[in-house]
């Protein structure tokens, strides 16, 4: 995949973003900060990019989302209800209108806690009360191959949730 195609769903985003005149903040977690880049291609990106940040530690994941310490506590890494957490926070750290959050293993070999290289949680919060989450599993223990997956399958889902939503009032 070149860079144009893993940005331009990224830039897709960021224009139905600005026309609706609402912001995201994200959390990158396997992608490295490929769903931020792909948002960010986008020439005006402030207009609705507030922030974010790479997590790959639990320290880190407390320095960016704010969280209370035991809130996340129960939720494994790596899942649609572990990214759906952490959406919802960094959209609140944010004050952001939307939230995405991807949690993953690029591999290769094993995630600390067993999660098989491939394997990635994505999640988006918005306003309304509106949520998606998706699990992909590339079945490649290639990392750059899989962060490039990941950060493109959020970013396409983020435009398929957007175009599906209701425009702000």
């Amino acid at each position: 995949m070149d860079l144009a195609e893993l940005t331009a769903p990224g830039i897709a985003a960021g224009d139905l973003l600005a026309a609706r005149g609402e912001s995201i903040a994200v959390v990158d977690g396997a992608t490295g900060g490929l769903i931020s880049a792909g948002l960010l291609a986008r020439a005006g990106a402030s207009a609705y990019y507030k922030g974010g940040g790479v997590i790959y530690s639990l320290k880190g994941r407390r320095i960016v989302l704010g969280h209370e310490p035991g809130s996340l506590r129960g939720l494994t890494s790596a899942t649609e209800a572990y990214a759906l957490a952490q959406a919802e926070l960094i959209r609140a750290r944010y004050d952001a209108d939307w939230g995405i959050a991807e949690t993953g293993a690029a591999g290769p070999g094993k995630h600390p806690l067993g999660v098989a290289s491939g394997t990635s949680a994505i999640a988006i919060v918005g306003p309304q009360a509106q949520r998606a989450s998706i699990t992909v599993q590339t079945g490649s223990e290639d990392r750059l191959g899989n962060m490039e997956a990941f950060a493109h399958a959020a970013l396409t889902l983020l435009c398929d949730v957007l175009g599906a939503a209701q425009p702000p009032a």
